[in-house]
């Protein structure tokens, strides 16, 4: 349920998506079509922090349309070194007051999950560059759960969205909509299908739902469309399962 303080936020939407441009271009220039829909709409992107490819084509472009605060990049220390746009920022010392930030981060996602508190401490900020504003986490859970915590403390129709990726895209796409059918979130997760490019893994949910490991109201959790201009409108519309589990994280 939106809060009524939630009510006068900006729409907070989470992208997965490729590091890289991918084969064919009808790829980028979904990613810069969905950054001008975002525009339209005073949305907030976060998204993984990567500098190339269909995530930096994304913020480049957003930040160029509405400035760096519409954009927040989460991306793991290790994963710096390999990203060509970070390569003149220099990382700074965490302060005392981003480190308190860290801390109150643990409130989304999984509380099993292995992210020692102490190492939210270790959060850094680059401020302001042509990909927005940056936090340099520790860790591949840490990275994950900032993001959903920007997305559930978003306004009406924030949520998940994936266009072309590989391995680390479907991981985070698979695992929100888990998080969704436990309970833990129950905002939409959609799959901008673009050439049919997730078209095996809506076939994998239609078998799933059919060999009985995932019931019919949850197989609709993830939702697909074809045209980016249908993503937001998915998002604000979106009803949740009946037949999610109602546990108690204490974290909603």
């Amino acid at each position: 349920m939106t809060t009524e303080q939630q009510k006068d936020k900006p729409t907070v939407v989470c992208v997965f998506c490729g590091s890289v441009a991918g084969n064919n271009p009808v790829h980028l220039e979904a990613a810069r079509a969905l950054a001008y829909e975002f525009h339209k709409n005073n949305v907030h992107l976060v998204y993984g922090g990567g500098t190339n490819g269909l995530m930096g084509e994304l913020a480049r472009t957003l930040v160029s349309l509405s400035g760096p605060q519409a954009v927040h990049g989460v991306i793991p220390r290790a994963l710096i070194k390999v990203e060509d746009g970070y390569k003149n920022s220099a990382e700074p010392t965490p302060t005392e007051s981003e480190a308190e930030e860290g801390k109150t981060q643990k409130g989304a996602g999984k509380a099993h999950e292995r992210t020692l508190p102490s190492l939210m401490d270790k959060t850094t900020l680059l401020k302001e560059t042509e990909y927005g504003i940056t936090t340099i986490v520790p860790d591949m859970h840490t990275r994950k759960r900032l993001m959903a915590t920007k997305v559930l403390e978003g306004g009406p129709g924030s949520g998940f969205v994936a266009l072309a990726g590989g391995f680390g895209t479907i991981e985070e796409v698979m695992e929100m909509t888990t998080w969704n059918q436990l309970g833990i979130h129950k905002v939409g997760v959609v799959l901008l299908n673009i050439n049919g490019y997730w078209d095996g893994l809506l076939q994998w949910v239609q078998n799933a739902v059919k060999e009985g490991f995932v019931s019919e109201a949850n197989g609709k959790i993830l939702v697909s469309v074809n045209d980016v201009n249908d993503v937001l409108p998915r998002l604000r519309e979106y009803k949740a399962s009946a037949d999610r589990l109602q546990l108690n994280w204490g974290e909603e």
